[in-house]
């Protein structure tokens, strides 16, 4: 999907959207998943932001976890690679180059490799996390020991890290 650069909407002009209009306008805020604006649209009008958010978040739960791993996959592994020769999303570059994964040594690049392959290999997805809320040492903190936990956890868990991106990016988008 080509990300469009939108001016802040307010709520009532999110309600009073039509369904092309609302997936057009919010269809990037889940990384590849227009389809999750499209599911959330069903639910208007919204009273808050919140119960906006709500919506779009219980589009993902509402899935089985073959569905929900699948959704998982359409999230970019971190990367200064990928952030430096394209494949993320502009949200998706913003938030890793904040954390400073732009700037990698050669070094913390192939670990950060190594890691994102051991995650994956374990969990079946990749490693999710709100870069935003981190800085590069804690990032490398998280996955190291976040690739040891069980399945399960690290599903839900994921799954609050997505509601963490979301909201922030869902914040920019809707006044």
């Amino acid at each position: 999907m080509t990300q469009i650069k939108f001016d802040t909407a307010n709520l009532a002009a999110i309600n009073a959207m039509g369904r092309d209009q609302f997936i057009q306008m919010l269809g990037d805020i889940f990384e590849h998943s227009p389809d999750v604006a499209e599911d959330a649209w069903q639910a208007r009008p919204f009273r808050s932001v919140d119960a906006l958010h709500e919506a779009m978040m219980s589009s993902i739960r509402a899935r089985d976890v073959a569905a929900r791993k699948a959704f998982f996959d359409r999230h970019p592994e971190l990367s200064a690679q990928a952030i430096r020769h394209g494949g993320l999303t502009a949200a998706s570059v913003d938030e890793q180059s904040s954390a400073g994964l732009h700037a990698l040594s050669q070094e913390e690049e192939a670990r950060l490799q190594q890691m994102n392959r051991q995650y994956r290999e374990r969990h079946g997805f990749p490693f999710i996390i709100c870069v935003r809320h981190y800085t590069k040492a804690g990032i490398f903190f998280e996955l190291e020991t976040r690739v040891a936990c069980d399945t399960e956890f690290e599903l839900d868990y994921a799954l609050n890290q997505i509601k963490a991106i979301t909201r922030g990016r869902l914040n920019q988008r809707v006044a």
